[in-house]
């Protein structure tokens, strides 16, 4: 299945030649003035919502305003992009979701490489997704909605936050292990998702689970499934895929990286202040309302799991015939 992509990137290696490094007094020093924290996904959605509590407390922890920008376009690729372009002096920090590491194989050209031109700074957060759809759909549970899109391949759409997103991805492991056959169709983001689903014009979609837990929680949506092996405490009546669909996994882990090159004192900074932010019993509430948990590493941990999940994902986007060119 090959996926058309518009030809957004900008101009990368000629960027990254430019760049200059901080100084060991302005790692010493920071921060200094405001940081900008880029998001690659819609204002609104599950991304942009906790990078916005992020910001809010890391602002507070260091005493410097965190700016939250939302750069959409590209399955994700253009907010990271503009991150890994930008000076390595801890200014420009960005939010790394699943589908960092879905990119590296899905997209046929990619300007970057994100393990290799990316500064592992820590690990915040990680959740379920959810597979939910309009409550007027006639299936009311998984087996229901597997029976009925067995009986009608292809005609079924569902909706995600965007090519390469885990939720596309949750989408597409469902389909390779029941055999049914789905029409997938990508938003910018998932809050413009939901809106759709929400109004009819489309009967499911998969979404990260804080992005949804509202709706379901107010019976606005019918929730079919969450993709972690367990139920989340939050949403304890709503069973997994896997109930329905033995060996089905899938995880969402959220992070912070920036550019190549961020010197170590800063990392080291950074790293410390967002552990400390997450070990806060009043954050890790706020988490666990979004159907959460915090999730602190150190730097190489976050590293070596954002290689970990590359690896894992390069062989479903392989197994499922997809690419973006």
């Amino acid at each position: 299945m090959r996926i058309p992509a518009a030809k957004l990137f900008r101009p990368f290696a000629l960027l990254l030649s430019l760049l200059a490094w901080a100084s060991p007094a302005d790692a010493l020093d920071y921060p200094t003035r405001p940081v900008r924290f880029i998001v690659s996904f819609a204002a609104g959605g599950p991304n942009d919502t906790i990078a916005r509590i992020l910001g809010q407390y890391l602002s507070e922890q260091l005493g410097q305003q965190f700016i939250i920008e939302d750069h959409v376009g590209a399955g994700g690729n253009i907010g990271m992009q503009d991150v890994l372009a930008a000076a390595p002096d801890g200014y420009t920090i960005g939010f790394v979701a699943p589908n960092n590491a879905i990119n590296a194989t899905l997209y046929e050209h990619i300007p970057f490489d994100f393990v290799r031109d990316s500064t592992p700074i820590a690990g915040t957060m990680k959740l379920a997704n959810v597979m939910e759809e309009n409550l007027a759909f006639p299936a009311k549970n998984l087996a229901e909605f597997l029976a009925l899109a067995k009986t009608e391949p292809g005609k079924i759409n569902f909706g995600s936050g965007g090519v390469g997103t885990s939720p596309h991805m949750s989408g597409e492991l469902l389909q390779a292990m029941t055999g049914i056959k789905l029409t997938h169709v990508a938003y910018r983001g998932s809050a413009p998702a939901m809106t759709d689903l929400l109004g009819g014009q489309i009967p499911v979609m998969f979404d990260n689970l804080p992005g949804s837990i509202q709706q379901i929680k107010a019976a606005k949506v019918r929730a079919l499934g969450v993709t972690t092996t367990k139920r989340v405490e939050s949403l304890p009546d709503v069973p997994t895929i896997g109930e329905a669909v033995p060996g089905y996994e899938v995880s969402v882990w959220y992070g912070i990286s920036g550019p190549k090159g961020i010197p170590a004192e800063i990392v080291t900074k950074l790293n410390t202040a967002v552990n400390a932010v997450l070990a806060k019993p009043e954050l890790k509430e706020r988490f666990h309302q979004l159907g959460g948990e915090v999730m602190p590493m150190s730097p190489a941990a976050f590293g070596k799991l954002v290689a970990d999940e590359t690896a894992k994902w390069a062989k479903v986007v392989k197994s499922a015939g997809l690419k973006v060119e």
